[in-house]
């Protein structure tokens, strides 16, 4: 029989006090406590780097249910600072599982809690927004309460935090078509920055013919062009996108030198500081694989998977010049309809376009991957453009 678990704590720096037991390694986490309402893929979810330096709570009551397996995660490790579920799986239950979550969590040293009101959480983060928190189990938690509440309000908030270069590859390597099931040569290279990514996105960019050269988060424009790409990607990440500023002027003189570019998330928010809009902390962000957007282009409504806290602040509903004004006209190409939060822009004098959404979401929905489609017909466009300039000018 395996040991009982101890008592846990998670602690938000209100003062609010949640009590349970310990899940996975014990011990003390600290980080802003964010939710997310996704009913699969926790494996999925804790794997993605967007959530460094975070404590998830899941909305969904049971967790575990079917463990953890070595072909789903989209990182090389768990990134989040802690871990908040109600019911865990006592045992896991599906034919891929090789181990327990709480196995891989112990493993990888995430301080979690258990058996605690996932949903009375989430309604106090939804009023009085992301907060920072700790995880407190084993002795910790037999500390004054008081003083867990100090140790929690010491640490740094999320904004001002810069952490992708913390959760980024330390050296470039290359996903390659044939890899994916790509037959034939590759229709285009990209250098795409590692701010966070997941393992999801260079797949669906190498099966549709796509050579994707990763680099880490601090290579310059020097470094992409040493690639002789076709196109720039930035990807997802955690952090406040104010602190990037010298991904920011990377992304310029990728736009200034007319290379096409597409950017998810954390890469939609870097595009709207490159247009020169500001950026923004959501009150608690969106989180989870059910969020509604409408398609301005189209008209039609897609579900959504989102991870961030921040946003781009851009007027919706006009075209206007860009803040940059040598970008040309931009337009809001995507909108929350929960809160008419920015969720993709795009240039029109430019071939250039992000989203604030995942559309490489695992486990779901996948109502989005037609923007990898898109990138795809806007470097083939670009390169045959130019090839057809040149032959022009010789």
């Amino acid at each position: 029989m395996s040991p009982t678990p101890t008592t846990a704590l998670l602690v938000l720096e209100d003062g609010t006090v949640h009590r349970g037991r310990a899940y996975g390694a014990t011990g003390v986490s600290l980080g802003e406590a964010v939710f997310t309402t996704g009913m699969t893929g926790y494996q999925e979810t804790l794997t993605d780097p967007s959530y460094a330096g975070q404590i998830v709570v899941q909305t969904a009551p049971h967790i575990g249910n079917t463990g953890v397996n070595d072909e789903d995660p989209e990182s090389r490790a768990i990134w989040v600072a802690g871990y908040v579920v109600r019911d865990a799986a006592r045992r896991p239950s599906n034919w891929r599982s090789v181990r327990s979550l709480e196995e891989e969590l112990a493993a990888q040293e995430v301080v979690g809690i258990q058996d605690v009101d996932t949903r009375a959480i989430t309604r106090h983060l939804r009023t009085a927004g992301a907060m920072r928190a700790g995880v407190f189990s084993g002795a910790a938690a037999e500390r004054p309460e008081a003083e867990l509440v100090a140790e929690v309000m010491a640490q740094p908030p999320m904004a001002g935090r810069a952490l992708a270069e913390s959760v980024s590859a330390e050296s470039a390597y290359v996903v390659t078509p044939t890899e994916h099931g790509w037959q034939g040569e590759p229709v285009a290279r990209i250098a795409a920055l590692d701010l966070g990514i997941k393992a999801a996105t260079p797949r669906h960019l190498a099966a549709r013919g796509i050579e994707v050269h990763v680099l880490p988060a601090d290579s310059d424009f020097e470094a992409i062009r040493a690639v002789e790409p076709d196109g720039v990607f930035l990807s997802n990440g955690p952090g406040d996108p104010a602190t990037a500023d010298r991904q920011v002027e990377t992304l310029r003189q990728v736009l200034d030198a007319g290379l096409p570019f597409f950017g998810i998330c954390f890469g939609n928010q870097l595009f709207g500081r490159a247009l020169g809009f500001g950026t923004y902390k959501l009150p608690f962000g969106h989180r989870g694989p059910n969020q509604p957007v409408m398609d301005v282009a189209t008209g039609r409504v897609e579900i959504t998977s989102q991870n961030h806290g921040f946003a781009v602040d851009a007027p919706i509903g006009e075209v206007v010049e860009a803040p940059e004004s040598r970008y040309g006209r931009v337009e809001v190409s995507h909108y929350s309809l929960n809160d008419d939060v920015v969720e993709g822009l795009r240039l029109l004098d430019r071939p250039a376009f992000s989203v604030q959404f995942h559309p490489e979401a695992a486990a779901g929905p996948h109502d989005s991957l037609g923007l990898f489609d898109r990138f795809v017909a806007l470097l083939t466009a670009h390169r045959d453009s130019s090839r057809t300039t040149t032959v022009e000018g010789a």
